[in-house]
């Protein structure tokens, strides 16, 4: 879970989390400035620091304390945001087709449902549409959302070696899990407004920098991994 500033909801995440379903859970502080990571120690997360802003190195970051844990990594990885916006009880539909061995990737689509479609802000929707369709004009795969709450299993994450570092992380995935044959699903959660104000669709800046780096990613990784056409 990449966290930057979020004192006031992740609280409510990790309270929220289903815990049958969940044996460790690990909180990548991004260089917070308030006591998101207290909290977080609080409702019992292992909290990791990475200074070095950016939602892909916060997400490395806790593979990195996955990969370190006692008893070796986890099956699978689930990630979801510390800000509220994610219902944790929807824990179950994001882990369903992964645990039934039915996928390898699961991304928890907020398109799927009209109330969390309406949630999202109207360039969130416009970027998510247009990064889905070159997605699956490219490589076949049809995707409704770029969501941040997703499942993977560790081998899966092994095998397509994420590296992006900041706003290209989500789509990184999708795109190298697409063009490497994959099982990818899609399952509907809800989603709300998110608590405070968003980091990256919250400003104009925030926005026109995450849409560049996405398209970038997808553009990258087209001229380097042979697009396969429906």
């Amino acid at each position: 879970m990449p966290a930057l500033n979020e004192e006031a909801a992740i609280g409510l995440v990790l309270s929220g989390l289903p815990r049958g379903l969940v044996d460790h859970v690990v909180v990548a502080d991004n260089g917070s400035t308030d006591r998101t990571a207290e909290v977080a120690r609080a409702h019992g997360a292992l909290v990791v620091h990475e200074p070095r802003r950016g939602y892909g190195a916060a997400c490395l970051a806790a593979l990195a304390a996955c990969r370190a844990l006692p008893g070796g990594p986890p099956d699978v990885v689930v990630f979801l945001d510390a800000d509220f916006s994610d219902v944790p009880d929807d824990l179950p539909q994001v882990l369903g087709p992964v645990l039934a061995g039915a996928a390898d990737l699961v991304i928890g689509s907020r398109m799927l449902l009209p109330a969390s479609r309406r949630a999202l802000l109207p360039q969130a929707r416009h970027g998510n549409a247009l990064a889905v369709t070159l997605i699956r004009w490219l490589w076949g795969a049809r995707f409704t959302d770029l969501g941040p709450f997703r499942a993977v299993t560790w081998a899966a994450l092994e095998r397509v070696g994420m590296a992006d570092r900041d706003f290209g992380w989500t789509v990184e995935l999708q795109v190298k899990a697409a063009a490497q044959g994959l099982r990818c699903v899609e399952v509907p959660v809800r989603y709300r407004a998110r608590v405070g104000t968003s980091k990256i669709t919250g400003t104009l800046s925030g926005t026109v920098r995450a849409g560049a780096k996405i398209l970038y990613t997808i553009g990258r990784h087209a001229l380097t991994t042979p697009p396969r056409r429906p």
